[in-house]
């Protein structure tokens, strides 16, 4: 466990005791949010971040441990372990590289090298290695077993050769090098399989490709993989041409094993045994080796991209308590109504026809237009999926119509909407409810509080990841369930008003837990005082520590019940109020006096100065939300298709989505545009997430348009022109700028077209 304990310091740059302190408190049962924020003083204030990192980590690392064990205990058991080995095995520090050491002890099959070791050969092997001036035929003569089936000279060094084969497969030095040079310098190439050109046209990108494996980044590695899961793409590693007669990798192999080309007897001999090992044993297995670590590699990539976007979309802006119509656009079947109150409550549900083929555009306007006026709905939210924009222009010219009802309409991401409709949730939620109509519902709530409503998704139906279903789900549930938790404890949950699925998000609580605290609210009425939930069947005093201080009570018994101060931490806010003689409810939101306090002045055994300064900054804006302030994106009027799009026209438009190489942006046009990391900011951009992240508004010009594709390129950088005419300097398509452009946007994502390259080198001309 130290071990394990100094190696995790190191990796999240904390020091051991923090490190054992974490570890403690997990073991315990702590989670993640509860130890972040309540346990400051025992984790010498490690952050939500690295306690994730460090959760992750100490589960990797405890079975290496236990795998280390087993292997200890099999070689012993075999008689076979050495000091030297043993030492190596205590100081491998991945599963890859023990699982390279145990190689020659695991238990395997007869092999031939196996079935050659038992007809004596091994003698024969370890002297032509070690006396290469010996002639290999003559040596063989005195290893003839005709009972063991060695006929020959042949079937002698033929089994010397196994012997040998199998014995520099299983060097976990060698095999160690070797790998790492390959990670390095070997190139990646897929190619179209012959016969499969139109079944995989979608990789056209890849028929011909080539990269080094080390620099394929994951959005690439994955597309790679795909092609190849449907058929259509075959994935080879390639290493360096021939040096000498044999490969860099093959010399490396030989130089290790002490095998050199002097034209001695046995050096043509030793030479082959040295190629075969190579491509027989060990870059067969290499090859299938590499290939799942580029997947995990890409993987790993994804699911953080992934994770970063759903954070984002999660702790979107939350219009907060109004009463909002949401509206399900369709063309043929209609536009799905309905308007919720202030609290998430359907008031009311409905059906209009606005568009083709019935056409009752007035009646339609006349019916929002009564369902606004009954309940006071000042916003629409109108989801963003077919017919959104021709919806758009309804709310646009009812707006006109009816000014007084003062309507503001927002373009809503409808992803998860269908998913949550036909679950099981909506159907407890919305009992009675017709399934076309739970998505107009979702579209409403989400403008409100797009947390309380997206964690009754599952993650992975949000829409904010690349190829989520090509990656390992059990990794990826478990870090996407990991930011849910986090997202909603930072936010805090009102007991009196949370659903059950946002209420099992909670530090501390499960599934049943948060059924039974809405079912006691529901027998019992609203909740006073945290300390109801005492009361709630099968709650006890751990879920209660570890849930309370993220769950909040307006309007109740105890005004500290409203903010992030947990109830164990009730007596410092006493002291405080005792020292300076006035009540609770005084000095919140008193931050001219709040300023004047010294945390250290509060502290006792229990609680330091990291917890009783988090205490003061909460009194001064208690349960305030870090969600930010609520914006909108106004959609250019008229541009409601691809086809509406010119070059040059300055958009305002929604992140839907961030990537390693750039970020896609919905401009009201049924697809989102891509703007490529290069054409993000006049200054060199590492890394998309610098500069936005999903849901921000962004101005963009469109720079190149393609509509057989459905491809749309933008710039965030607003001086940008699609062409470079009449200005001095290169034109976009000269040779230099249009290279250059060209291995700008492959550094990044696969094979740009030819009017994506011009596009960016017109850019680039100016620069």
């Amino acid at each position: 466990m130290q071990k394990i304990t100094e190696r995790i310091a190191h990796e999240i740059s904390a020091s051991s005791q923090q490190i054992e302190a974490a570890v403690s408190l997990l073991d315990e049962g702590a989670t993640v949010p509860f130890i972040a924020r309540y346990r400051k003083e025992r984790t010498g204030g490690l952050d939500d971040t690295q306690l994730r990192k460090l959760e992750e980590r100490l589960g990797y690392l405890r079975e290496l441990e236990e795998r280390r064990q087993v292997i200890l205990d099999s070689i012993k058991s075999q008689g076979k372990m050495t000091e030297k080995l043993e030492r190596d095995i205590l100081a491998s520090d991945t599963k890859t590289s023990l699982e390279d050491l145990y190689l020659p002890y695991r238990p395997k099959r007869r092999t031939k090298a196996q079935i050659a070791r038992e007809a004596g050969l091994e003698p024969l092997a370890d002297t032509l290695l070690e006396n290469p001036g010996k002639d290999p035929l003559t040596e063989a003569e005195g290893y003839l077993n005709p009972d063991k089936g060695i006929a020959n000279a042949d079937g002698a060094l033929d089994g010397a050769r196994q012997i040998l084969m199998e014995r520099f497969s299983e060097d976990a030095a060698l095999v160690g090098r070797l790998r790492e040079y390959l990670w390095d310098n070997g190139i990646l190439q897929s190619r179209v399989l012959s016969g499969k050109e139109g079944e995989a046209a979608k990789f056209t990108d890849y028929f011909d490709y080539r990269e080094t494996l080390k620099t394929i980044p994951s959005h690439r590695a994955l597309a790679l993989f795909r092609g190849r899961s449907e058929g259509g793409l075959a994935l080879e590693i390639l290493v360096d041409e021939e040096a000498r007669g044999l490969t860099p990798c093959e010399l490396t192999l030989a130089r290790h094993v002490g095998v050199q080309n002097k034209e001695r007897a046995a050096d043509a001999w030793l030479l082959k045994t040295v190629s075969w090992a190579w491509k027989v044993k060990i870059f067969t297995h290499l090859d299938l080796e590499l290939k799942m670590r580029l997947r995990e590699a890409a993987e790993a990539e994804a699911i953080r991209v992934f994770a970063s976007n759903l954070k984002d979309l999660l702790l979107a802006a939350p219009v907060g308590d109004q009463a909002i119509i949401g509206l399900d656009p369709g063309l043929r079947t209609g536009v799905k109504v309905a308007v919720v109150d202030g609290t998430g409550k359907v008031l009311e549900t409905g059906t209009i026809h606005p568009h083709v083929p019935r056409r009752q555009w007035d009646e339609s306007i006349a019916t929002l237009a009564t369902l606004a006026g009954r309940h006071h709905a000042r916003l629409i939210s109108i989801g963003n999926g077919t017919g959104s924009r021709e919806t758009d222009r309804l709310v646009s010219d009812l707006s006109k119509r009816h000014p007084k009802l003062a309507i503001t309409k927002v373009i809503t991401s409808e992803a998860g909407a269908s998913v949550y409709s036909a679950s099981e949730l909506a159907s407890e939620e919305l009992s009675g409810m017709d399934v076309s109509l739970r998505g107009a519902v979702s579209i409403a709530r989400r403008l409100q509080d797009p947390l309380a409503e997206l964690v009754k998704i599952e993650p992975k139906s949000i829409g904010v990841g690349q190829y989520q279903h090509d990656v390992n789900q059990t990794r990826l549930a478990r870090s996407l369930e990991g930011v849910v938790e986090d997202c909603v404890n930072s936010v805090g949950v009102d007991v009196n008003t949370a659903s059950p699925s946002l209420l099992e998000k909670v530090s501390g609580l499960s599934r049943t837990q948060a059924g039974n605290i809405v079912s006691f609210r529901e027998e019992n009425g609203p909740y006073s005082k945290r300390k109801e939930l005492l009361k709630v069947p099968r709650l006890g005093a751990k879920s209660f520590e570890q849930a309370a201080g993220f769950l909040r009570i307006p309007g109740g018994d105890n005004p500290l019940d409203a903010s992030a101060v947990h109830p164990e931490a009730y007596p410092v806010v006493e002291r405080i109020v005792t020292r300076a003689s006035r009540r609770v409810q005084d000095i919140i939101g008193d931050v001219k006096f709040l300023k004047t306090l010294t945390p250290a002045q509060f502290t006792d055994e229990r609680f330091g100065v990291p917890t009783v300064a988090d205490i003061i900054s909460e009194l001064e804006k208690p349960g305030r939300d870090p969600r930010g302030e609520f914006k909108t994106a106004n959609f250019q009027e008229g541009v409601e298709n691809i086809s509406d799009l010119k070059t040059d026209m300055v958009l305002e438009g929604v992140v839907t989505n961030v990537t390693n190489f750039g970020a896609f942006i919905d401009v009201g046009v049924h697809q989102d545009g891509l703007v490529h990391i290069s054409a993000m900011s006049e200054k060199y951009v590492r890394d998309p997430r610098e500069l936005v992240k999903t849901g921000d508004l962004v101005k963009v010009k469109v720079m190149q348009i393609d509509l057989e594709r459905r491809r749309i390129g933008l710039s965030m950088r607003l001086s940008d022109r699609s062409d470079d005419k009449g200005k001095p300097g290169r034109k976009p398509g000269s040779a230099p700028n249009r290279e250059r452009a060209k291995r700008v946007v492959k550094s990044n994502e696969p094979k740009a077209s030819s009017a994506m390259a011009d596009a960016l080198a017109g850019a680039l001309a100016k620069r």
